[in-house]
């Protein structure tokens, strides 16, 4: 759990630079001006990141 809201990151960043991932999406959209596509993905992204980060704070207090 808590690795995968890092590879959710990760994945967008490096993507962004050319090698897949999530961000692979988010720079083709970007490179046609699809700025609703844009905007869904990175909202889409944020939500994913903020839901991985609020269940791996549950989970780190159960064992905490």
């Amino acid at each position: 759990m808590f690795r995968w809201d890092i590879n959710i990151r990760e994945s967008t960043i490096l993507g962004l630079v050319g090698a897949g991932g999530i961000g692979l999406f988010l720079s083709s959209s970007l490179n046609v001006f699809a700025w609703s596509q844009v905007t869904l993905i990175i909202v889409v992204i944020l939500a994913t990141v903020v839901l991985s980060e609020f269940v791996s704070a549950k989970v780190r207090s159960l064992f905490i």
